[in-house]
């Protein structure tokens, strides 16, 4: 995992030492303390993570990360920190394209966590084709998913949709980012679509697990939580 690079922009000095310290075992780790530094950083596209501070003088966050998402060769995972821990801000980051969000102040052992599953689900670490958030376990290879080691019998969306979920749990995840990622922003089929497929699955997993992970956010989407 040593060959992995990550940047870390956060101008709390104190505070970009302690992230470096905490992810110093993962792999390489690049610490700019200015926003504009750490903007033209992450445009270099050889980082497999980064670490982003909201709260950054000159440029925010908010700004850094919208202009690394309008490049399609800038995938590599965003992890946000923020002092706010509202709603709005959540959802804001999110519309631009931040895969996770850490509020200050944090415990080390919740970062790396946060970390290494952004690494895992992007690819970066980990077995590519097996994508676990107990009680759920999917085969990416094979597009079948056990709960509890019981296969849950699903349809293609069906299994597109509780993927995705599994990509990000804990995230929250808007109708137009799902209707985007499984049927295309170009797509003539009806936003409604997404509840129908929303319904289905929650019959499903229920029918099996006795649990219901998916939680609605309203007038916002949908989150991933289970009790692991």
């Amino acid at each position: 995992m040593n060959d992995l690079n990550i940047l870390v922009i956060e101008d709390d000095e104190d505070l970009a030492k302690s992230l470096k310290l905490f992810l110093d075992d993962l792999g390489k780790v690049t610490v700019s303390y200015d926003g504009f530094e750490g903007q033209m950083l992450g445009e270099d596209g050889i980082y497999d993570l980064v670490v982003l501070d909201l709260m950054l003088p000159e440029i925010n966050g908010f700004e850094i990360l919208k202009k690394w998402r309008t490049d399609d060769k800038l995938d590599m995972p965003v992890l946000i920190l923020t002092a706010k821990d509202t709603l709005d801000d959540k959802v804001h980051g999110f519309q631009l394209g931040a895969d996770d969000y850490l509020t200050k102040p944090f415990h080390r052992e919740e970062l790396l966590l946060r970390v290494k599953a952004l690494l895992k689900r992007s690819g970066r670490i980990g077995d590519e084709n097996q994508l676990t958030v107990e009680p759920f376990s999917a085969n990416l290879k094979n597009r079948t998913v056990k709960v509890n080691g019981t296969n849950l019998e699903l349809n293609g969306k069906e299994y597109d949709l509780l993927v995705y979920f599994l990509q990000n749990p804990g995230t929250i995840i808007t109708k137009d980012q799902i209707f985007d990622r499984l049927w295309g922003f170009d797509s003539d089929t009806a936003l409604s679509v997404i509840e129908v497929y929303m319904s289905n699955l929650r019959k499903k997993i229920k029918q099996v697990a006795e649990i219901q992970p998916i939680k609605t956010i309203r007038n916002v989407g949908y989150i991933f939580e289970t009790e692991e």
